[in-house]
C-alpha cells in the first residue's frame, strides 16, 4: 500500500531540534494548511539528518513551503484508560516557497536543493 502525501503551508513556529540517542538531529514544527472546507488545519512535521539541519538552519514560523512525506500515525493509552492518537508527517523533502531567507548566502555550500 502507498503512503506518500505532499502539502503546502505556513510554519506555526520556528522548528524546534533535538537530538536521538545516537546523536542524530530531528526536528519538529507545525504546519498550518487549508482543508477544502477553507479552514484551518494543522499537522505536525518532523525531519530527520540533513534535513533537520537545514529545517533548522533556513525556516521559521510564517515561512511557505511544500513539504512531502509520509503519514504516520501514533497511538497511546491515557492514564485514565483512554486511547488517544495522532497523525504526523514525516517529511522526504521541503522545497521553500517564501522565506525572509534567513540563513541563506551564509556559506553557499549550505544552499543545495533539498
Amino acid at each position: 500500500m502507498l503512503n506518500s502525501c505532499i502539502l503546502t503551508g505556513n510554519l506555526g513556529a520556528d522548528p524546534e531540534i533535538f537530538y536521538s540517542s545516537d546523536g542524530d538531529p530531528i526536528a519538529t514544527f507545525n504546519l498550518a494548511f487549508r482543508s477544502s472546507k477553507k479552514k484551518t488545519g494543522w499537522i505536525k512535521i518532523t525531519c530527520f539528518q540533513k534535513l533537520a539541519e537545514i529545517t533548522e538552519r533556513h525556516l521559521h514560523k510564517g515561512a511557505r513551503i511544500a513539504v512531502a512525506g509520509i503519514l504516520d500515525q501514533n497511538k497511546w493509552e491515557t492514564d485514565e484508560g483512554v486511547t488517544r492518537s495522532s497523525i504526523q508527517l514525516i517529511a522526504n523533502t521541503i522545497e521553500f516557497i517564501k522565506t525572509d531567507g534567513r540563513g541563506f548566502g551564509d556559506n553557499p555550500a549550505d544552499d543545495v536543493p533539498i
